[in-house]
C-alpha cells in the first residue's frame, strides 16, 4: 500500500505490517482514503481519525450556519376588509419581508363572493403597490379554488436581527442639556407678601 505521513508527506509503498507499526509508532490511525485498482495499490495515510472526524463534524455545522433558510410566512385576507384591518395586515408583511421571508398572501372567498374574484385582485394588487419598495412579485395572483393566491419576495437584505445590534447609548448622553427651571416660590411666601 501507498503510505502518506501525518504531515501529507509520501512514505513510500510499504507492506500492511509494517504501515500498522508506523502508525502505532505515532500514536495514530491509519486510514484508507483510496480503494486499489488493478495497477495501483491502496492508498492509506496515518492520521487522527478521531480529530479528522471531529473537524469535518465542525466544517458540516459551520456550513449549515451559513445557509439560509426560506420561510415562506402566509397572511390571509377577505374580499370584503376593511381599511384599518388591511393596514394591520400589511404592515405584518411589511414585517415579514423586512426580516427576509417572502410572504404568502391569500384573500379567501366564502359563497357568493365566488362570483367576484375581481375584488379579490384589487386587494392584492393594491397590497404589491403598497410593498413595491421592499418586495417584488414572485408569482402573480392566481385563483385556486375557493382561495386566490399571491407570493412576494423580499428585495433588500434582511435588517439585522436584535442580537446583532449594539446596545443603545444612555438616555442621559444623549438628551440635550435641559434649560434651568424657573424658580417656584413658596406657597408661604406669596401668601404673607400678598398680591
Amino acid at each position: 500500500m501507498l503510505l502518506i505521513g501525518e504531515d501529507g508527506a509520501k512514505l513510500g509503498i510499504k507492506p500492511l505490517p509494517q504501515a500498522l507499526a508506523i502508525a502505532r509508532e505515532a500514536e495514530l490511525d491509519l486510514v484508507e482514503v483510496g480503494p486499489g485498482k488493478d495497477d495501483r495499490p491502496p492508498v492509506c495515510r496515518i492520521m487522527d481519525y478521531r480529530r479528522w472526524q471531529y473537524e469535518q463534524q465542525q466544517r458540516r455545522k459551520e456550513s449549515r450556519k451559513k445557509a439560509t433558510n426560506v420561510v415562506i410566512k402566509e397572511m390571509k385576507y377577505r374580499p370584503k376588509i376593511d381599511i384599518h384591518d388591511y393596514t394591520t395586515k400589511t404592515k405584518k408583511v411589511v414585517q415579514f419581508l423586512g426580516e427576509g421571508h417572502k410572504v404568502k398572501v391569500t384573500i379567501m372567498f366564502r359563497g357568493r363572493e365566488m362570483a367576484h374574484p375581481e375584488l379579490g385582485r384589487k386587494i392584492l394588487d393594491q397590497l404589491a403597490a403598497d410593498v413595491n419598495e421592499i418586495a417584488m412579485v414572485e408569482s402573480a395572483p392566481r385563483q385556486d379554488g375557493r382561495n386566490m393566491t399571491m407570493v412576494l419576495h423580499p428585495t433588500k437584505k434582511p435588517k439585522p436581527t436584535k442580537k446583532d445590534e449594539r446596545p443603545a447609548a444612555p438616555a442621559a448622553a444623549t438628551a440635550p442639556a435641559a434649560a434651568p427651571a424657573a424658580p417656584v416660590a413658596d406657597a408661604a411666601t406669596t401668601e404673607a407678601g400678598g398680591a
